[in-house]
């Protein structure tokens, strides 16, 4: 009876979570463990030599899955990089099923069905990768930007010049960019915002621009050498 109420509703076949879909999930996490078993034993791991305290090497990485926080903390100060921008990320993504009041779809994260919440996620989760990529293959001796194409045996100053905002100009820009991220959406897209709310409209907003943020400072830093945007005794952003 529970079914054929589902389907009047046009919610589509219902499947039971237990033991259909636990079962499932089991299969899938047993297969990738035994792929990445397979794997670690087919391939090794890029150890280097034992630690030698008269050498220092020339750049020191951090592994594969930190190296995006290590790539961080170029753009901004260390507890931002290490801590709040993550934060934010992780607590942004954990966010969207709750802000994002769709009622088509429940249950139901597919492209058609919940478009914001599905772009927001891949775009949070692309823009980690997108980091890790940044300092594995672009960064260098020194932790220097080298180029696609450029050779890493080219000397380059292990801090790039760059300048900052004077703090006028810099909460300026800052505030420019609120209010256009906060304002455009909710003239351009009014559906969107009487769909949210404006609670659930601000929260979701703030956190894309946060997001958003992220890149856009990478652009500054490297395209126009803008270190800090916001530069203070306390804080830079």
């Amino acid at each position: 009876m529970a079914d054929e109420a589902l389907d009047k509703k046009g919610r589509g076949e219902s499947v039971e979570v237990w033991p259909h879909l636990v079962f499932r999930e089991l299969i899938a996490m047993l297969l990738v463990t035994a792929g990445l078993v397979g794997f670690s034993l087919l391939v090794e791991a890029p150890l280097e030599e034992m630690a030698d305290p008269a050498y220092t090497p020339l750049v020191a990485k951090a592994p594969w899955y930190f190296v995006g926080l290590q790539e961080l903390l170029v753009y901004f100060d260390p507890w931002i990089a290490g801590v709040v921008v993550p934060g934010i990320i992780i607590l942004g993504l954990m966010a969207i099923p709750y802000v994002d009041r769709n009622p088509r779809g429940t249950g139901n994260y597919a492209a058609r069905a919940r478009p914001v919440a599905w772009t927001a996620f891949l775009f949070g989760l692309a823009l980690w990768f997108v980091l890790i990529g940044i300092g594995e293959f672009a960064r260098g001796p020194h932790w220097a930007w080298y180029w696609p194409g450029e050779s890493w045996t080219l000397e380059k100053p292990a801090v790039a010049p760059s300048w900052d905002l004077p703090l006028g100009v810099g909460l300026a820009a800052l505030a420019a960019y609120a209010a256009a991220g906060l304002g455009l959406p909710a003239v351009l897209f009014p559906a969107f915002r009487q769909q949210l709310g404006t609670t659930r409209y601000l929260i979701s907003m703030s956190l894309l621009l946060m997001m958003l943020a992220v890149p856009l400072k990478i652009v500054l830093s490297l395209v126009f050498g803008i270190h800090y945007v916001v530069a203070t005794d306390w804080f830079n952003i």
